[in-house]
């Protein structure tokens, strides 16, 4: 899988961060969701044991196609 770098609002640049995938889908780096009451809800809504949540900030959203059509965004600088 070939990931493109969209976006940050990180002032190291590292996390978290946004990218594009060649598979028209997005992958969301972010900090792990490990609050056990989080935890407990998305497994009650029927997260699977072999994926994980991530938490990231709203500023992140930014940096997902406006339109919701991937592949819109300008190219990696």
């Amino acid at each position: 899988m070939k990931l493109t770098f969209r976006g940050t609002n990180s002032s190291s640049g590292s996390c978290p961060s946004v990218y594009e995938t060649d598979r028209g889908t997005l992958v969301v780096q972010g900090w792990r969701v490990t609050d056990g009451e989080a935890v407990a809800a998305l497994a009650a809504r029927g997260l699977p044991a072999h994926e994980t949540a991530v938490e990231i900030p709203l500023e992140l959203l930014g940096y997902f196609p406006a339109d919701g059509c991937l592949g819109s965004f300008p190219p990696d600088p």
